[in-house]
């Protein structure tokens, strides 16, 4: 019977807390879109990250290693080590271009042809172009595999440009931490937020709270619609960030599809997925449960019956 009780004293909490916020229809949205606009823009910029960060993963394939072998290092010795190496659970696939080859490529390429043609002796030695696998292809791993190679006796020197793939990496983390930061923030512009807004509920509603407690209320039954509306609040301000977010997300598909294809990329925005919607109508909720709490832990208490 108590636990009925304990439950329909809730029930009546949080239907009179709605009807609370509707009652002021006007101050309601306008605290309602202000925590949606607050909560939106560090979501917004996360979904930037994350995209980014997708990008980010997808160039991590041009982290190419050309391996320069030694100039007395024979055609069928290459191609053993190129079979040797492709076993490695680090690279997924090896491309061996042999003197000759390289010669010819560089003649095509360099517009030299007539004068390389007067050379004796072919300088270029053979090389084998290695693509890290997918799972090794960041920063550190990379220069693991690069340092492993150079330590090869048929090996004479390794080239690896990563140095932008780097500084790259470090100023997507510096971004993150950035965003970080900025949601900290922000979480606390919507604690103020929400506990202005039911403090001046306690303020509006002094008499009825004063008589509350004069015919019996605990400070709990009288702490309990106050709590609701702001989790309500919170709630609220969660689905309008939901909203804006996947609105600017929408607006900038097709343009980021038209980039994207002059640059031959199949590069699309993702979408803002189930988990983390959920994650910022709960993170939007528990906000305002906290901003209420605070405030009616601190204003509450200073309304008395005489």
């Amino acid at each position: 019977m108590r636990i009925k009780n304990y439950l329909l004293n809730h029930l009546y909490a949080l239907v009179y807390s709605l009807g609370q916020v509707s009652r002021a229809p006007l101050s309601s949205v306008m605290t309602v879109v202000v925590i949606g606009i607050t909560l939106a823009f560090p979501a917004g910029l996360y979904m930037v990250l994350k995209n980014a960060q997708r990008l980010a993963a997808s160039w991590d394939d041009a982290a190419q290693i050309s391996l320069f072998l030694k100039k007395d290092v024979s055609n069928q010795v290459a191609a053993k080590l190129a079979k040797r190496l492709h076993d490695r659970s680090d690279i997924a696939s090896i491309k061996t271009v042999l003197p000759d080859q390289a010669l010819k490529e560089f003649q095509r390429q360099s517009g030299f042809a007539d004068a390389l043609r007067a050379l004796e002796v072919n300088p270029l030695p053979a090389v084998l172009l290695i693509q890290p696998a997918a799972g090794f292809a960041d920063p550190v791993a990379v220069e693991r595999l690069q340092a492993a190679l150079r330590k090869l006796p048929e090996v004479d020197f390794v080239q690896l440009d990563i140095q932008w793939v780097q500084r790259l990496h470090a100023a997507l983390g510096i971004a993150q931490r950035g965003v970080e930061i900025l949601a900290v923030l922000l979480g606390l512009a919507v604690l103020l937020i929400v506990g202005n807004t039911i403090r001046l509920g306690i303020q509006n509603n002094r008499d009825e709270i004063a008589i509350t407690k004069l015919i019996g209320a605990t400070n709990a039954f009288v702490r309990r619609p106050f709590l609701y509306t702001g989790t309500w609040y919170g709630l609220l301000g969660g689905l309008i960030a939901w909203g804006l977010v996947t609105l600017a997300l929408w607006l900038l598909d097709e343009p980021v599809r038209q980039l994207s294809a002059l640059y031959d990329s199949g590069f699309e925005l993702g979408a803002l997925d189930a988990g983390m919607a959920v994650l910022l109508l709960a993170t939007g909720s528990l906000l305002g449960l906290l901003g209420s709490w605070l405030a009616v832990g601190r204003h509450l208490s200073a309304v008395e019956p005489k």
